[in-house]
């Protein structure tokens, strides 16, 4: 009688601790609505707001595997690269978390495309009077977010985060041609100008609210 007593003792508390591991057990999965904002390279400076998309797979409860989206619809006129910006990332993000809260840093390349980025002087005029021909066309420059994340757990399937970082943005070596004018002549020719590779540093802020499953 007392070995059946301890056996079903035995099994309720098993049981008991599978079901408390499993409902502490981290869900595998994230998506997430993010609003962001975005420091641009223009001449007067500007922070661009935006909205994307997250998704991210838990490895575990350190190591998380990201992939995000971030759209921009103002278009910028007197930016270094002009038009509208989009952005693609992938990464790993590591870190901390506890019952409540989560701490990590992250880093996650992919690439910044700019809507009117290139611009280039297709023909000179035949006069002064006549309007330049010219291109605008789209430019996509490697990236990456480099930051910290802190994240909130108001309960199992609800995760708030908000992220704070630089992305690097790397542009290439380019040529394109500007004007010149001939005094002599009052005639315009093309000159080339090659544009040295460069890497600017972009502040660049999301926050975001997900469910986890």
């Amino acid at each position: 009688m007392k070995k059946s007593c301890f056996t079903a003792a035995f099994v309720i508390l098993f049981a008991q601790s599978q079901a408390f591991s499993q409902s502490e057990e981290l869900p595998k999965f994230e998506v997430a609505a993010e609003f962001t904002s975005l420091e641009r390279d223009a001449f007067n400076g500007r922070t661009e707001p935006g909205v994307g998309g997250r998704f991210t797979y838990n490895l575990n409860r350190v190591f998380s595997l990201e992939a995000a989206g971030y759209f921009f619809p103002k278009r910028c006129l007197v930016c270094r690269n002009n038009g509208r910006v989009t952005e693609a990332l992938g990464g790993v993000k590591v870190g901390k978390r506890f019952d409540k809260w989560g701490i990590f840093a992250k880093a996650r390349p992919g690439v910044v495309s700019f809507s009117e980025g290139a611009f280039n002087i297709l023909q000179p005029p035949a006069s002064v009077f006549d309007a330049i021909e010219f291109e605008r066309s789209r430019l996509t420059n490697f990236a990456v977010d480099l930051g910290g994340v802190v994240e909130f757990y108001p309960s199992k399937h609800i995760v708030t985060r908000f992220d704070a970082g630089d992305t690097l943005i790397h542009f290439t070596r380019r040529t394109t041609n500007a004007l010149q004018f001939n005094p002599v002549t009052s005639t315009f020719t093309l000159i080339p100008i090659t544009s040295p590779a460069r890497t600017t540093h972009n502040f660049q802020f999301m926050a975001s609210v997900g469910f986890r499953f």
